[in-house]
C-alpha cells in the first residue's frame, strides 16, 4: 500500500492520467494502477510490459477491438435482472475481444510468456459468444433465428400490418375530400387517418386524438378495428416471446458471470500493459533491472511528468541504497526537488511495472514503503505552521521507515532556527540510516553538507550552477556539496545590487567563507566541465575529419585500383596471347629438335642392337631417350620424369589396382603425381640394366630452385597493394618460362597470407598448384607456386 501523501507529493496522479489517456478500452475512465507487493511481483509486472513494448517496436499491437464497459450489465444479471438486446450485444462484443486476445497470446506464448500467464481467459466462453451471436444482430436487435416461434410471430404481425396499410392506402383515395393530409399515421399503436374536424363524423370509426391545433381528428376506420385488434394481440404475443428469449440469454450470461468478469479483467490488464508500453515509447522509457537488494542506480534519468509536459529535462545519474543516504544541495530552483521526485517515481514505476525514462542498464530495486515529505505542507485546518507540519510528517516517516524503505525529504528540518534545524536534520538522518532505510534529502544547512562529507553512509550531490550566467544548469555532480548561492539567485531575479552588497556584508564570516569555498569549487568544476566538453567536441570533429579523409582515400584507392585493374587486365590478355604464340613456336622448335635427337637415337640403337644380339635376353626396356622403363620403385628412389625433363624423388607409391600404379614425386619445390609407366630410370640408377649401349651426352633438367629472381617479398605491405604486385610478378615468371615462383608474405595476422592464397586459388591462367613452404624453405611465411 502506497501512502496517499507519497502519491500526492510525487504527482503520481499525472502519471496515471498519462497512462489512462493511452488506454483503448473502458479502463481509461476507471483506471487503478496496482503496485506489486514483492520483488518477484515487480519483476513479473515489468516483464509483462517489456513483452508488449517489444511488440510495439515491431509495429504490432495487442488486439482489444470490441472491449467495452459491461460491469453494470453483469451486476444486473447477478441481481436476477434480464438484459435487453443492445446490452447482450455489448456482452457479445466483449466475448469476441476476449477470444481475440486469448488466441493472440496463445500464438505468441513463446515470445510473451508473462502476458500469456497474466491474461488467462476461459476458452469455454467461446460457446456463450456463439449462442449470443446466433440470437443477436449487430445492430442490437433480436435475430429472427433466435427461435422458430419468434420468426412465426414476426411474420404474422408483418402480414397483418401489411394488410392494414394496403386498406388505408385505398381509403386515402376514397375519403380524400374529408382528409386534412394525404397520408396515414399511428396513434396509441393504432393506424388512423387525419380527418378534418368539421368532417370527422363522415368517417365512421374510433377517434384516437386530435392535433395540437385541434384542426385534425385522428380516426381509426371502423372497417380496420378488427384487424387492428388482431395486430395488437400479435404484437403482445411477440413481445412475450422476445422477453422469454432475452431472459434465457441473460440466464446464460449469469451462469458465466464469474468467467466473464475474469475475461474483462484480462482485457483491462492487457490494455493497461499496452498503455504503459506506449508511455514508455513516448518517454523513451527503459525496463529497469530489479535486484534483490533495495538499491537504485539510474543512468541519465529524467522526470517523466516533465517529459510528458514537454519541459526540457537535463538527465542525471542517481545512486542510492538501503542504509545509505544522499544529501542534495545547491541553489533554489536548481533541480534538487526534481531529483528527489525522480527517485520516488522510479520506485513507484518499478512496483507498477512501468518502464522508466533512463538509459539501458539502469537498476531500481523494490522499496516498501516509499515515504515522502516534499513541498510546503502548511495546514490551516489543523492550525499547523510549515515547520510543525514538517515535524508531523517526520514523525510519520520515522515510525514507518525500515530496511526496505525509501525516504525522500525536501528541506529536512527547514523553516526554523538554522542551528537547531541543522542539528535536528543530522539526528533524523542518522536515525533513518540506523534503521536501514535509503534516504535522500535536500538541504541548505552547511552542517548537514559537512556531515555527508564525513559520514561514509552519506554522499553529497550538488546541483550545478553556472557562475557566469548566474543560473542553475540542472546537472547533478556526485560526491561534492553545492553552494546555495542565495545571493546569486536574488541578483538573477532582479534584486538591486546595493541590497545584495549589503547582504554580503552581513554574512557571518564562517558561513560566508564556507559558501565562498563551495562557490569557488563550483566555478572550477564548471571550467573543467567546459574544457572537457570542448575536448570532446574537438575529438568528435577530428574523428569525423579522419573518417571523411579515410572515406575519400578509400574512394580514390578504389577508383585507381579499378583503372589499374582494367589496364592490367587488357595488358595481361595481350601478353597471354603473345606468350601462347611464343610457347607454340618453342614447341615446334622443340619438336624439331626431338625429331633430330630421335633420328640420332635410332642410329645409335641400331649400332647397339648389334652388340645386344650376342648378350642374354632381359626384360628391361628403354624409351626413345635410351632411359630404362621402371616396373617398381620405393620411397626415396630417384627417377626421371620425361615430360618435365627433370629428375625427381619418390615420396609415395599408390597401387590403384588393375596394374595401375601412381607415384607422388618431389621435383625441387614442386610436388606432383605421375603414373609409374610414364617414369624412367635415372642415369645413375641400375636396377636390371640392359647391356652397355653407346653413351649419350647429359640432358639438361628443369629444376625448381629458389633464387632472388623468382622470389617476391611482400612483407609489410597492405593487401590492396600486395595482390596487384603479385599478379604482375606471376606474369613475369610465366613469361620467363619459370617452373615455380616463390612469394614471401610473412605470418603476422595472416591477412596478407590468406589474401595471396585466395588470389592463387582463383588464378587458372598461370597457377598449376601452390603450397606452403617446407620447414627448410621458411614454413608458412612462404607460398610456393607451380606454374603451368
Amino acid at each position: 500500500m502506497i501512502p496517499a501523501k507519497t502519491l500526492q507529493d510525487l504527482q503520481w496522479e499525472r502519471m496515471v492520467e498519462a497512462i489512462a489517456s493511452r488506454c483503448r478500452g473502458p479502463l481509461a475512465s476507471r483506471i487503478d494502477i496496482p503496485f506489486a507487493s514483492s520483488v518477484e511481483g515487480a519483476r513479473r509486472a515489468l516483464a509483462e510490459t517489456a513483452e508488449v513494448l517489444a511488440l510495439l517496436r515491431e509495429d504490432e499491437t495487442v488486439p482489444l477491438d470490441g472491449h467495452r464497459e459491461i460491469g453494470p450489465e453483469l451486476t444486473r444479471v447477478e441481481r436476477r435482472g434480464a438484459l435487453d438486446a443492445p446490452a447482450l450485444r455489448d456482452v457479445m462484443r466483449v466475448l469476441s475481444a476476449a477470444r481475440g486476445l486469448r488466441l493472440f497470446l496463445a500464438r505468441r506464448k513463446e515470445r510473451m510468456p508473462a502476458m500469456h500467464e497474466a491474461c488467462g481467459i476461459d476458452a469455454s466462453l467461446d460457446s456463450l459468444h456463439d449462442e449470443l451471436a446466433a440470437a443477436i444482430e449487430p445492430d442490437g436487435t433480436l435475430s429472427d433465428h433466435a427461435s422458430t416461434e419468434l420468426r412465426r410471430l414476426r411474420t404474422e404481425a408483418a402480414n397483418l400490418r401489411a394488410r392494414i396499410i394496403r386498406r388505408l392506402e385505398t381509403m386515402l383515395h376514397e375519403h380524400e375530400a374529408i382528409l386534412q393530409d394525404g397520408f396515414h399515421t399511428e396513434r396509441e399503436g393504432r393506424y388512423v387517418l387525419p380527418v378534418r374536424r368539421d368532417a370527422h363524423e363522415k368517417l365512421k370509426g374510433i377517434v384516437h386524438g386530435t392535433s395540437a391545433s385541434g384542426a385534425t381528428v385522428f380516426v381509426e376506420p371502423r372497417a380496420l378495428v378488427g384487424q387492428g385488434n388482431r395486430l395488437k394481440m400479435a404484437q403482445a404475443e411477440l413481445e412475450r416471446e422476445e422477453a422469454r428469449i432475452l431472459a434465457e440469454l441473460s440466464e446464460l450470461v449469469l451462469e458465466r458471470a464469474a468467467s466473464l468478469r475474469a475475461a474483462v479483467g484480462a482485457l483491462d490488464h492487457a490494455d493497461l500493459r499496452q498503455a504503459m508500453a506506449r508511455f514508455a515509447v513516448d518517454t523513451d522509457g527503459t525496463v529497469v533491472e530489479v535486484p534483490d537488494q533495495p538499491r537504485v542506480d539510474l543512468v541519465a534519468a529524467r522526470h517523466p511528468v516533465l517529459l510528458i509536459e514537454d519541459v526540457d529535462v537535463v538527465p542525471g545519474d542517481l545512486e542510492l541504497a538501503g542504509g545509505h543516504g544522499m544529501v542534495l544541495s545547491g541553489p533554489n530552483a536548481g533541480g534538487k526537488t526534481v531529483a528527489l521526485k525522480v527517485l520516488g517515481l522510479a520506485a513507484l514505476a518499478t512496483r507498477a511495472g512501468l518502464p522508466f525514462p533512463a538509459a539501458p542498464g539502469s537498476v531500481c530495486g523494490f522499496f516498501d514503503p516509499v515515504l515522502t515529505d516534499v513541498g510546503d505542507d502548511q495546514s490551516l485546518q489543523q492550525n499547523l505552521s510549515t515547520f510543525s507540519a514538517h515535524v508531523t510528517n517526520l514523525k510519520r516517516v520515522l515510525d514507518g521507515a525500515g530496511p526496505r524503505a525509501m525516504v525522500l525529504l525536501d528541506e529536512l528540518a527547514g523553516g526554523t532556527d538554522p542551528v537547531e534545524g541543522a542539528a535536528l536534520a543530522g539526528a533524523v538522518l542518522n536515525a533513518l540510516l540506523e534503521r536501514g532505510a535509503a534516504v535522500a534529502t535536500t538541504t541548505h544547512y552547511a552542517p548537514v553538507k559537512a556531515m555527508a562529507a564525513s559520514d561514509e553512509r552519506l554522499r553529497n550531490v550538488a546541483v550545478g550552477f553556472d557562475v557566469g550566467a548566474m543560473q542553475p544548469t540542472f546537472e547533478l555532480h556526485l560526491g561534492v556539496p553545492g553552494a546555495s548561492s542565495a545571493l546569486s539567485v536574488a541578483r538573477r531575479f532582479g534584486i538591486e545590487e546595493w541590497i545584495i552588497a549589503d547582504a554580503e556584508q552581513r554574512l557571518p564570516d564562517r558561513g560566508h567563507a564556507f559558501e565562498q569555498l563551495l562557490a569557488s569549487l563550483e566555478a572550477e568544476r564548471e571550467k573543467l566541465a567546459a574544457k572537457s566538453r570542448d575536448l570532446v567536441a574537438r575529438e568528435e570533429a577530428i574523428a569525423k575529419g579522419e573518417a571523411a579523409l579515410e572515406t575519400a582515400r578509400a574512394k580514390v584507392v578504389e577508383e585507381r585500383k579499378k583503372v589499374l585493374d582494367d589496364e592490367a587486365r587488357e595488358l595481361r590478355n595481350e601478353m597471354r596471347t603473345a606468350r601462347k604464340a611464343l610457347k607454340s613456336a618453342r614447341g615446334e622448335l622443340r619438336a624439331r629438335a626431338e625429331a633430330d635427337a630421335l633420328e640420332e637415337a635410332r642410329l645409335k640403337l641400331e649400332a647397339a642392337t648389334k652388340v645386344e644380339a650376342g648378350a642374354p635376353k632381359r626384360s628391361l626396356s628403354f624409351d626413345d631417350e635410351g632411359r630404362a622403363r621402371i616396373t617398381a620403385v620405393s620411397v626415396g628412389d630417384k627417377v626421371y620424369v620425361p615430360h618435365m625433363r627433370s629428375q625427381a624423388e619418390v615420396l609415395e607409391v599408390k597401387d590403384e589396382g588393375g596394374g595401375k600404379v601412381r607415384v607422388r614425386l618431389a621435383a625441387g619445390a614442386l610436388k606432383l603425381w605421375a603414373e609409374l609407366d610414364k617414369l624412367r630410370a635415372t642415369k645413375d640408377r641400375a636396377p636390371e640394366r640392359a647391356p652397355e649401349r653407346p653413351a649419350r651426352g647429359p640432358e639438361p633438367e628443369r629444376r625448381a630452385v629458389q633464387t632472388s629472381d623468382n622470389t617476391l617479398d611482400l612483407r609489410g605491405m597492405r593487401v590492396d597493394d600486395a595482390v596487384p604486385m603479385m599478379e604482375a610478378f606471376l606474369d613475369r615468371m610465366y613469361g620467363a618460362d619459370e617452373v615455380a615462383a616463390y612469394v614471401l608474405h610473412g605470418v603476422g595476422t595472416g591477412a596478407l597470407r590468406d589474401a595471396v592464397r585466395a588470389r592463387l586459388e582463383r588464378d587458372q591462367s598461370y597457377v598449376a598448384s601452390y603450397r606452403p613452404g617446407t620447414r627448410e624453405e621458411g614454413g608458412d611465411r612462404l607460398t610456393v607456386i607451380a606454374l603451368r
